[in-house]
C-alpha cells in the first residue's frame, strides 16, 4: 500500500542542502557581489585593508530579506577584528550589494566566521592519530577485497 502526502504538505521547489532554488541562487549572487566588493578594496576601513577575505557561502532567509554572510580571513587570523569591521561597514556593504544584485529589497547582512576550515583540520588531525591509523590498518587486514576494489 502506497501513501502519498497531499500536495499542500510537500515542500515546493525544495533544493538539496536546504532552502529553495531561489534562496540558493540569490545567496550565490550575494556571495559573488560580496567577494567582488571585498576583493576590489571598496570598503575603506583600516582593519580590513591588511586582510584578504574569502566569502565561501551566503545563506538567504526564505523571504530573501536576511543574508548570513560566512567569511574567513586568509590564514584564519584576526577573525573577530574582521567581523567587527564588516559589522561597522554593514550599511555601505548593503548598499553595494543592492546595486549589484537585482532584488525588490536589499537584504540585511549578518556576518559569521566560516568554521568549516577548522572542522576539516580537526577531522584531518583525528585521522592522523595513531589509534585511527591502527584501526584503518586492521580494517585493511580483515577485508583485503576493499583494497583491491579501490585500485581498480
Amino acid at each position: 500500500m502506497i501513501f502519498e502526502m497531499p500536495r499542500h504538505h510537500q515542500k515546493k521547489n525544495s533544493a538539496p542542502g536546504g532552502g529553495s532554488q531561489r534562496q540558493l541562487r540569490v545567496g550565490e549572487q550575494v556571495r559573488h557581489a560580496m567577494a567582488d566588493i571585498l576583493a576590489q578594496g571598496n570598503v575603506h576601513d583600516a582593519d580590513l585593508e591588511g586582510h584578504i577575505i574569502t566569502v565561501p557561502e551566503v545563506r538567504m532567509s526564505p523571504d530573501l530579506k536576511l543574508a548570513t554572510v560566512y567569511v574567513m580571513p586568509l590564514g584564519g587570523h584576526d577573525t573577530a577584528v574582521v567581523i567587527a569591521a564588516l559589522e561597522r561597514n554593514k550599511k555601505f556593504l548593503r548598499g553595494e550589494v543592492a546595486r549589484r544584485v537585482n532584488l525588490k529589497f536589499a537584504p540585511d547582512l549578518r556576518f559569521r566566521v566560516d568554521e568549516r576550515f577548522d572542522e576539516a583540520e580537526r577531522i584531518e588531525k583525528l585521522l592522523r592519530t595513531p589509534a585511527v591509523q591502527k584501526d584503518l590498518e586492521q580494517d585493511l587486514e580483515q577485508d583485503p577485497e576493499t583494497d583491491r576494489e579501490e585500485e581498480r
